[in-house]
């Protein structure tokens, strides 16, 4: 959760740094071109430093240096229990990853887990909120805000975005993944509607810009919108998907769900410009459409992941679903697939009774 409210912090520091660059006339767009340099400089920076992994130096056995960046990151000395775990889990993933795990994303038992690792990106994406990120100062002007106006507007956006980061960060442990998927949902969907219906009544006619009113309405609706995207679908498209996915196909769903993201994130970036140009307010109806089968996925088939460890994910989840249990093959022994890699025979097998030979038969 604090991962989308770093985004939201970088959402808000650009907006910024682009309304204080507009009163540079004119190589102010310079300006903003040059900062993103910054960040970029200092991550670079930042690789020299940075450590490798507890986990990447246990798979290259180099294990006293891997428990020395353990005791560095937590802080102290006492962490043989959390490195003894490390060194199972790194264990396990190497026995699955030799399965190939991502021809085992298209088997029938992790059917549940890969059609959410594709879902939640996808559905991220095409809930609009990119769009509007994007292209916010465009919309503000198009709502009849003049152009320092509609850079001044996007402050809003951003405190907008912070301000959902920080109520996810505490309503998500408390309220559930799903209750809060599917209330922001319902909300932006109204956002969406709302944001629609103000363009389609306000420009019509000889009437190229909004009223002060319904400017001032709109902005409202966006932030509104934002706000319950921040706390909603932008952190938990990413979380889900980590929840759910199995040790055998974990590295390969969560590449598929980068993956996806970023794919339709370009598709949005590139085509949205020409979605307003050609649909004008009915582009917001097309993101209310998204939205409505948004608010049924979340509704019917998103299933509750709080407080439930990963290796009781198949049993207290899928098998449980009405929908996902017909893909989730019972197991025999009631365990999990993880827990049958974990698990090994510590007895022999019985031995079977003798037989006995009567006289006229056996």
């Amino acid at each position: 959760m604090f991962f989308g409210l770093s985004i939201g912090l970088g959402i808000f520091a650009g907006n910024l740094v682009s309304y204080l660059a507009s009163s540079v006339r004119p190589r102010g767009w310079r300006i903003t071109q040059a900062m993103t340099s910054f960040p970029a400089f200092t991550i670079t920076l930042a690789g020299f430093v940075l450590a490798d992994t507890p986990t990447f130096l246990i798979r290259t056995n180099k294990h006293e240096q891997a428990l020395r960046v353990l005791r560095k990151l937590r802080g102290h000395n006492d962490v043989m229990v959390e490195f003894e775990d490390l060194l199972k889990a790194t264990e396990i993933a190497e026995q699955v990853e030799a399965q190939n795990s991502y021809r085992a994303l298209f088997r029938k038992r992790n059917a549940p887990q890969f059609m959410m690792a594709i879902l939640f990106p996808l559905f991220q994406q095409f809930s609009g909120n990119d769009a509007i990120v994007f292209y916010g100062p465009f919309l503000f002007r198009a709502a009849g805000l003049g152009e320092r106006a509609s850079l001044y507007s996007t402050l809003f956006t951003g405190i907008s975005v912070l301000v959902g980061s920080v109520i996810s960060i505490f309503a998500v442990d408390k309220a559930g993944r799903k209750t809060l998927l599917l209330l922001s949902t319902l909300i932006m969907l109204f956002c969406m509607v709302a944001a629609g219906t103000i363009f389609a009544v306000g420009i019509k006619g000889t009437v190229t810009r909004l009223s002060g009113a319904a400017s001032g309405f709109e902005l409202a609706i966006v932030c509104l919108y934002l706000a319950s995207f921040s706390a909603s679908w932008g952190p938990l498209a990413w979380i889900i998907p980590s929840e759910i996915l199995p040790q055998d196909i974990r590295s390969a769903g969560q590449s598929v769900t980068v993956f996806t993201s970023m794919l339709f994130k370009f598709v949005i970036a590139q085509t949205f410009l020409s979605m307003l140009c050609s649909f004008k307010f009915a582009t917001f109806f097309f993101f209310a459409a998204w939205l409505f089968l948004m608010a049924i996925f979340a509704l019917l088939f998103v299933p509750e992941t709080k407080a439930i460890p990963i290796d009781e994910m198949v049993d207290r989840v899928w098998r449980t679903h009405w929908f996902w249990r017909y893909f989730v093959t019972p197991q025999k022994d009631g365990g999990s697939k993880l827990a049958s890699v974990e698990m090994k025979p510590s007895f022999d097998p019985p031995i079977p009774a003798p037989i006995t030979v009567h006289p006229g038969g056996t």
